[in-house]
């Protein structure tokens, strides 16, 4: 959890004024050979492509990646963290507290990338968007890896053996290219009643009751 001490140091004060976005203090300047295997997009998506380039460029793609993680684990954990984050009227010394809490939750260690990442997002007042930067930046990496996502939804959890035999089949098919590996997850949404929700890369294959129920609701509706 993030410290109480790091969480003191933040003021409590109303918003009193919107901050503008200023141009970056330290440039992470894109090369040809460092650009990200994928398109990410919004603000958080430009942050997440400087930082990969920069890693790339640094030679620390791997203790980054691992930063990043710790820090998008850490916001799901700490409600608190994020609510401190997004505080508009923090000081230049609150964000020095904040962004050294963070680069030692991070486990980045001596790596000065995430700590000057995190310096440059404090200065610019985009601490807020750190969440969605950690998550633009794991879609990097999975592209990077070559990897390929498959989201299955289910009323309630799946055990391993029957995510392993999906993985396995989906990962035959023409839905995964040749060289490709499948990371798997599984979310539960008990809204769907019963069956699967098979998400993988832009597709979907819906097999859930909730779907079949509304087309048979569609249908009798179009024959009446």
């Amino acid at each position: 959890m993030f410290s109480r001490q790091a969480i003191r140091s933040v003021r409590a004060v109303a918003p009193q004024r919107a901050l503008a976005f200023r141009a970056p203090v330290r440039s992470y300047a894109a090369a040809a050979d460092a650009q990200p295997p994928v398109a990410v997009f919004g603000l958080d998506g430009t942050y997440a492509s400087a930082l990969y380039t920069a890693a790339v460029k640094s030679s620390s793609l791997d203790p980054t990646a691992k930063a990043l993680a710790n820090l998008g684990a850490l916001l799901e954990k700490d409600p608190k963290l994020s609510t401190i984050l997004t505080a508009p009227t923090l000081s230049s010394q609150d964000k020095s507290a904040i962004v050294s809490e963070l680069a030692k939750h991070s486990g980045a260690g001596k790596e000065a990338t995430v700590k000057n990442f995190l310096d440059t997002l404090a200065e610019n007042n985009r601490l807020s968007i750190l969440g969605g930067v950690c998550q633009k930046f794991g879609q990097i990496m999975s592209a990077a890896r070559g990897e390929v996502e498959m989201t299955v939804t289910s009323a309630q959890p799946l055990d391993n053996k029957t995510l392993n035999r999906l993985e396995t089949a989906v990962s035959k098919s023409s839905y995964v290219g040749q060289g490709k590996k499948l990371k798997v997850t599984n979310e539960v949404n008990p809204d769907i009643v019963g069956g699967l929700v098979v998400e993988v890369g832009d597709r979907t294959i819906d097999l859930s009751v909730s779907s079949r129920i509304a087309k048979m609701n569609k249908l009798l509706n179009d024959t009446l």
